[in-house]
């Protein structure tokens, strides 16, 4: 399942080359997880502003020539100021579901054979500077229509979601408070993404295992030293993750059609019966909320 890293590349490797083109046209394939909300043929003739994140959303402004934010302001992370007239024009927020990828040809490799849609392709948006596809086999993606970030349906979706784990607002200290009300496994916490967002089942059991905490720790059991090790532990796993590409295990591209390769310098995830690195002990792999866990019961503590 696309998780925050996946998401972070494929923003990073369409930003600056989808910012300014032109929707010249939008095609629908079969229904994804919610409805568009609009009319293909209301989209034409917009131009794509700054592509931006938001957990594992991504939020594309569409509006006129005239309000395009400049390209210097693409940021991993960003949020429109106030008065950004690009995101009050409305927008795409677009989310990978459990088997998506988005994927852009540019005009000079888009063929006839190139632009024929496969049974798997559910959304295109034809623009000036190429075909952009969703390809989501599992059909558990969106493409949704928005009026703004702060409307509905955007604000409804986004309303729940933690903190982005790079901010630095989002102190230690804040993740101890928002963890010690809680009685469930610290594993269980991280995968909610109430509390912070990016720490899908691989990231979090690697960044439990950088930590050395059990994955069966209960949230109000951990002491503020062991949150400190956590963020610190989960910020450098998602930065990892980020810059090798993402992980791909069955279906993930990136925005160019590559594999992600963090899986292949996991510590814990998928290496039942390995040696720990750290301390040799022999990694587990137990079952949470019907979900894998991994972990090296010799030097992650309860």
């Amino acid at each position: 399942m696309p998780e925050l890293p996946e998401v972070e590349v494929t923003r990073a490797g369409l930003a600056d080359r989808l910012f300014g083109a032109e929707v010249l046209s939008a095609r629908l394939g079969k229904p994804l997880r919610w409805p568009l909300g609009v009319s293909p043929d209301s989209l034409p003739g917009r131009r794509i502003g700054v592509l931006q994140r938001r957990g594992k959303y991504l939020w594309m402004p569409l509006g006129s020539a005239a309000t395009l934010l400049p390209a210097s302001r693409i940021e991993p992370d960003a949020e429109p100021p106030d008065g950004d007239k690009n995101a009050d024009e409305g927008g795409l927020l677009l989310h990978l579901g459990m088997s998506g990828s988005l994927k852009l040809t540019e005009p000079a490799e888009l063929t006839a054979l190139a632009g024929e849609p496969g049974a798997h392709d559910h959304f295109d948006l034809l623009t000036s500077r190429g075909l952009l596809r969703l390809t989501d086999p599992r059909r558990f993606g969106a493409v949704v229509w928005s009026p703004a970030l702060t409307q509905d349906p955007a604000a409804r979706l986004l309303a729940r979601l933690g903190a982005e784990p790079f901010d630095s607002r989002f102190t230690p200290a804040l993740l101890h408070a928002a963890l010690h009300g809680r009685k469930t496994t610290v594993k269980a916490a991280l995968l909610a993404g109430d509390i912070v967002v990016g720490a899908g089942n691989i990231y979090a059991s690697e960044a439990l295992h950088r930590a050395a905490i059990d994955p069966r720790t209960r949230c109000d059991h951990l002491s503020k030293p062991r949150c400190e090790r956590l963020l610190a532990a989960l910020r450098l796993t998602l930065a990892r993750a980020i810059e090798l590409g993402g992980s791909t295990l069955r279906d993930f591209r990136d925005a160019h059609g590559m594999s992600g390769a963090f899986q292949t310098e996991a510590l814990v995830y998928g290496r039942e019966g390995e040696a720990c690195a750290r301390c040799g002990g022999t990694i587990r792999r137990i079952v949470q909320g019907q979900r894998a866990s991994y972990f090296c019961a010799g030097c992650q503590r309860r």
